[in-house]
């Protein structure tokens, strides 16, 4: 890949060179903006992913998607270049007003809405689009001022918080061009879908004048029935990622008494050197408990789970990706949609009690192409979710008992 570019010269796509490969679509394929593919170059995004390549060519032809695919897929970025590409190749000329983004991308989670509005902001780091996210749990006022300073383009929310600012009229969504509507399956479990029903209905029609992206990690009877209602002649997409996804990790299941877990995850962290590890825990205060024991032991580790206010969240996310935590011990809040380069292992500290649950965990390493670990510690009390998490996989887990050296006092 070669990226070069002379002082005060114009960026151009042929200084972002990717060979042609057999089976393979590069982003240089479709046409795409000069700033947007400068966004894309700097990101080093060579080849689309699966999801990239089926859906891409129907989104920049403005149809509406039905989209099935996990996290770590790369979908994000599919619907953000169709989004930006949108955006570049038909610019407003008119003065526009505040508050009125052409572009609405709904998450179910403040962690999902706040990593899509930041890979939104790389990808467009040459143009002067201007994004802004909106969840709960962070600064109203600071949003406020933030919509008061410029017309906004793309705005990223969780639906409480939208809809607070569309009530207060500060959002006007009359002329939203495209809406994107993300894991549409976790929206329905969390119970927001009265609240997206109510953001859709200050949106303009479905059809000639709204493109609808849904995207969904399954597709149950509901889901395709809320899709139905709110795509027109939808292109539909199944990426069946889960196993793609499985095929770049290692798993592995170490048999332990519980008494032992502790002693096997601190060990097994020194031992190999680890330094970038999410451990998942069932339950609020087994993470709190076991961050606490890591920390005490020297261990750099930080907590992630609901009671967490957003503001530390945000700085736990940032310190984890610089290195200065090396263990985020985890309940499932942050099990979807969180990008995390560079994620060595995953450790299912407490096996999931849904076996899906398990593949949203493991997805946060081994992603979009690249190779992770997954440990799982399996004692008296869950071992028996294993031929669950086997059936939704399709993976025969390896069960090994952990070597001695693994199990000596700290």
């Amino acid at each position: 890949m070669n990226n070069t570019n002379t002082p005060n010269s114009p960026w151009l796509p042929a200084q972002f060179k990717v060979e042609k490969v057999a089976d393979k679509q590069r982003f240089h394929d479709f046409s795409l903006p000069d700033d947007l593919m400068h966004g894309i170059a700097d990101l080093g995004f060579e080849y689309c992913t699966p999801i990239q390549a089926a859906t891409m060519e129907h989104a920049l032809k403005g149809r509406d998607i039905i989209g099935k695919a996990q996290t770590g897929t790369g979908k994000t970025a599919a619907f953000l270049v169709g989004i930006i590409t949108d955006l570049l190749d038909f610019p407003l000329t008119h003065k526009r007003k505040l508050g009125e983004p052409r572009s609405l991308i709904i998450a179910p989670t403040r962690e999902l809405a706040l990593q899509i509005a930041s890979d939104a902001e790389q990808l467009c780091k040459h143009t002067s689009i201007h994004i802004i996210s909106m969840v709960g749990g962070m600064d109203y006022t600071k949003q406020r001022k933030e919509l008061a300073s410029q017309a906004v383009d793309i705005i990223v929310a969780t639906p409480g918080r939208l809809i607070d600012f569309v009530r207060s009229r500060e959002v006007d969504l009359s002329n939203v061009e495209v809406l994107v509507l993300d894991e549409a399956d976790r929206m329905l479990s969390m119970g927001f879908i009265p609240d997206v029903r109510t953001i859709i209905r200050h949106t303009p029609r479905k059809g000639e004048e709204r493109q609808t992206l849904l995207y969904s990690a399954t597709f149950t009877d509901e889901v395709m029935n809320l899709a139905s209602q709110w795509t027109d002649d939808p292109v539909t997409v199944e990426i069946e990622s889960d196993t793609k996804t499985i095929d770049t990790i290692d798993q592995q299941v170490f048999l332990v008494e519980k008494k032992d877990k502790y002693k096997l995850l601190r060990n097994f962290i020194v031992q190999n050197n680890i330094e970038r590890v999410i451990v998942f825990c069932n339950r609020r205060h087994q993470t709190r408990e076991l961050a606490e024991k890591l920390k005490r032991d020297g261990v750099r580790a930080a907590l992630m789970s609901g009671e967490i206010p957003q503001n530390k969240r945000v700085k736990t996310l940032e310190d984890f990706k610089s290195g200065k935590i090396q263990v985020m011990v985890a309940t499932d809040v942050a099990g979807r949609g969180i990008h995390i380069d560079g994620v060595s292992h995953v450790v299912n500290y407490h096996l999931p009690e849904d076996a899906d649950d398990y593949v949203h965990r493991i997805g946060r390493t081994g992603r979009a192409g690249s190779t992770g670990v997954s440990i799982c510690f399996a004692c008296e009390d869950d071992s028996f979710m294993i031929p669950e998490i086997e059936e939704e996989t399709g993976v025969k887990l390896n069960c090994i008992h952990p070597d001695e050296a693994l199990l000596q006092d700290l």
